[in-house]
């Protein structure tokens, strides 16, 4: 047995796109005004997840918004030679003194006062409720993040732009939005415009099996299933969502899966005890559960 065609290409199938635009719209506006008490620093708005990469599916609830802080900057210098880092420690620019935690705090402030009291700090964002015209949305405020490359002189560095931000608990993460948001562009585009209405197919069939009881909520995040399935090889990806499925699930099967990528080509997409990795336990339950879903319909 098999899931129809049919049924696969209704889920390839992109979801809800004037609500999401409204909900960033409205969230990007209050963000941006100049009577926010962090508008004299230098920052920039924009999109990351599902609506960002337009890959949401119609039961996409959440619109992921990124607030980020580059008056200040935190880095990784551990590629530098010992050279570079005495270039780094010489020639990089100071800070202007206004802390991530400062900064958070201004956010949130300024979000209720915008959109209520409902609005709440979360483990590693601000969600802000939505209403009849607005979608919920989680809002990441997080500071600029540089890993560098090599470091000659200030003006010819070579980084990699990236974010940063602690949790409540305190833990630090360091993600790459741009280069996922990026890398899965080129993807869409190396496939002939086939990769991301698989991504939908497997994010809908996912939806099916935790409704269905096949496996728990929260194991497979739409962040790794972007990409598991960036890492296959763009030939793979045909006319067929049928044909399309199953080589990515041979392909899978057969790969070293301790080589596999996230989609910002900068993290390992399994590893165990990293916040930014999918457990090896979570992505095999997960390949398991599709397995069953699929023999089944």
């Amino acid at each position: 047995m098999a899931i129809s065609e049919t049924q696969l290409e209704t889920w390839s199938h992109q979801g809800s796109v004037a609500q999401s635009k409204a909900t960033y719209d409205a969230i990007k506006a209050v963000l941006n005004d100049v009577g926010s008490p962090y508008y004299q620093y230098e920052f920039d708005v924009f999109l990351q997840g599902s609506y960002g990469n337009d890959t949401n599916v119609w039961a996409d609830s959440d619109v992921d918004v990124v607030i980020r802080l580059s008056s200040i900057y935190y880095y990784d210098d551990s590629e530098l030679d010992e050279q570079e880092k005495q270039n780094f420690q010489k020639d990089s620019v100071p800070g202007v003194g206004y802390t991530f935690a400062k900064f958070k705090a201004d956010v949130l402030k300024w979000l209720r006062i915008n959109f209520g009291g409902a609005v709440r700090e979360g483990k590693k964002a601000i969600s802000i409720p939505g209403n009849a015209t607005r979608r919920d949305a989680d809002v990441v405020v997080c500071v600029d993040h540089r890993y560098y490359r090599s470091f000659r002189t200030a003006s010819t560095a070579v980084y990699e732009e990236s974010i940063c931000f602690w949790t409540t608990e305190n833990v630090k993460i360091i993600n790459f939005p741009k280069q996922h948001s990026a890398n899965c562009t080129a993807k869409h585009q190396a496939t002939l415009s086939r990769f991301k209405g698989i991504v939908r197919v497997l994010k809908n069939m996912r939806n099916r099996m935790i409704e269905q009881g096949v496996i728990q909520a929260g194991i497979a995040p739409s962040y790794f299933l972007e990409g598991m399935l960036w890492n296959v090889p763009s030939s793979i990806f045909t006319s067929s969502y049928q044909n399309t499925f199953f080589n990515c699930v041979r392909w899978l099967d057969d790969c070293n899966k301790e080589s596999l990528l996230c989609a910002n080509g900068m993290h390992w997409l399994l590893r165990d005890g990293q916040q930014v990795c999918w457990t090896r336990s979570n992505f095999d339950a997960f390949r398991l559960g599709v397995g069953k879903f699929w023999n089944s319909h």
